[in-house]
């Protein structure tokens, strides 16, 4: 199938014609071709973004308004959750059971969640602060946002970017990961459907090179918001500093899983499989590094390495599939050379660390691994893998397993795993992440904020705290007094009355 994208309320092909190939990541079938976009296009869709924000209705529209719109979008994407939990199942090699029963039901709730967010959308309390005026604080939306979105959540980190950005006001080009397009071309024929006004959301497919660097340059582009890697991050603020444009980053992330001697050993190893191999380990908030009191360490190995061989691989289509094929060769190239990386600086590989193409010859996958004797050096536990990779770290004191969880360079999740309410809101307080769990990994909600610290950000999605990013507030005095002359103006000129 050959698919188009969405500008100005038009389904349109590239200006220049090209297209890119859309594969399946298990099977390296053909999904069809999305338009190849180029600067040129990019520009066609800010200035159709521009256009509906300074003449269109979705400004001016009242918040019930825009709710309106967002909970019809809601009704519609529950009507079509399977077609498009399928779509983004074969996409992204996330199996369906992950994409049906969480990713599009969150998705959905977020929409509804900002419906009503949008209408509760408040400033400073208005008053007469200088004593001669009433000063009025309104909030208003940014403007023309870019919307740049990752290949391991395609649809839902969609909305978590759009989401609030349209609710407020504000008018959007999303541009999605090259690789995972089809669902945020579904997103906008859903918003269309709903009544979105021509303009407000435009979806762009084709390289971040190009398109991603017009939305970064271009003037009439007021925000970009970008869901991707610290690398990527460090490019968009570098190309939108020319125009001092607001930036809102969530980039990667090395989340620690911190496991002391007091912890529920069943929950902890539940807890380690769950959230270090969700969406085969590619999230930014996987808990890939697991900090173990010495105590524990040998016993927590052993009841993990039974479970984790427990994991199904296979067709992501099939609800039996635990863990479906990475997002693509080259992801799967780039984790087993992490692998290889990790045995030959002397961590201990002790399952895993291979493909499987044996089984699946065309698929991206890479079957489910674990390191022991990691050393908190190690490359494997400092960068961000992005695959099934678990790395198991040994600590004996609170302090110690604080400086190994806080000594990286991001700043996105980590949990602690205790018995002892001291313990976890010390090391709750202590661990430098933006979400910390306490016997649990991973739980999120449409009204948690989200967002890092370090090298993993700023700027929060989800929650309210995300309206903020996405406008801004403007201050309004009107003088009370009807004086021409002020009391402080002899501070200018002239004498005091």
């Amino acid at each position: 199938m050959d698919h188009t994208m969405l500008i100005g309320g038009e389904w349109v092909a590239a200006e220049s014609g090209a297209t890119m190939a859309v594969v399946s990541p298990f099977d390296r079938s053909s999904l069809g071709t999305v338009p190849k976009s180029a600067r040129e296009d990019a520009r066609k869709a800010i200035d159709a973004a521009r256009e509906a924000f300074d003449k269109g209705p979705w400004p001016r529209l009242p918040p019930r308004g825009r709710a309106e719109v967002f909970l019809k979008a809601a009704q519609i994407l529950q009507e079509r959750l399977g077609s498009v939990a399928e779509l983004e199942s074969r996409n992204q090699g996330k199996t369906i059971k992950q994409a049906a029963d969480a990713d599009l039901p969150f998705t959905i709730d977020n929409l509804n969640f900002y419906a009503g967010a949008g209408r509760t959308l408040e400033a400073k309390n208005p008053g007469e602060f200088t004593g001669d005026g009433t000063t009025i604080f309104r909030r208003e939306p940014v403007g023309v946002v870019g919307s740049v979105t990752p290949w391991n959540y395609p649809i839902m980190m969609a909305v978590w970017k759009v989401a609030p950005a349209l609710i407020v006001g504000n008018t959007v080009v999303l541009k999605p990961a090259s690789n995972t397009p089809l669902t945020s071309l579904e997103l906008g024929r859903v918003f269309q459907d709903a009544g979105l006004p021509k303009g407000a959301l435009n979806v762009l497919t084709g390289p971040g090179a190009e398109v991603g660097d017009e939305l970064c340059r271009n003037p009439k582009v007021d925000m970009v918001s970008l869901t991707g890697d610290t690398a990527t991050g460090r490019k968009i603020m570098e190309a939108a500093s020319g125009t001092v444009k607001r930036v809102q980053l969530e980039l990667g992330g090395k989340a620690p899983f911190v496991v002391f001697e007091d912890a529920d050993l069943a929950a902890a190893v539940e807890g380690a499989i769950v959230g270090g191999f969700v969406n085969g380990g590619q999230d930014c908030t996987a808990a890939t590094r697991l900090i173990v009191h010495q105590s524990l360490r040998a016993k927590f190995v052993q009841h993990l390495l039974k479970r984790v061989k427990e994991i199904r691989l296979g067709d992501p289509l099939s609800r039996s599939t635990d863990l479906g094929p990475l997002v693509s060769l080259n992801q799967q190239k780039s984790v087993l050379e992490f692998v290889d990386k990790g045995k030959s600086e002397g961590a201990k590989l002790l399952v895993g660390g291979t493909d499987a193409h044996t089984r699946y010859p065309k698929g991206a996958f890479v079957v489910p691994t674990v390191f022991d004797a990691v050393a908190p050096d190690m490359t494997i536990a400092q960068r961000e893998i992005f695959g099934p990779v678990l790395d198991v770290l040994e600590f004996s004191t609170f302090d110690e397993a604080i400086a190994i969880a806080n000594g990286v360079d991001y700043g996105l999740a980590g949990s602690v795993w205790t018995e002892d309410v001291r313990t976890a809101l010390k090391a709750a307080n202590a661990l430098r992440f933006g979400d910390v769990w306490v016997n649990d990994h991973l739980p999120l909600g449409s009204e948690t904020p989200h967002g890092g610290f370090k090298q993993s950000g700023f700027g929060k999605d989800l929650g309210t705290d995300s309206l903020n990013d996405y406008t801004v507030v403007k201050n309004i005095y009107i003088d009370l007094t009807g004086q021409a002359r002020k009391g402080w103006h002899y501070t200018v000129y002239g004498d005091p009355a």
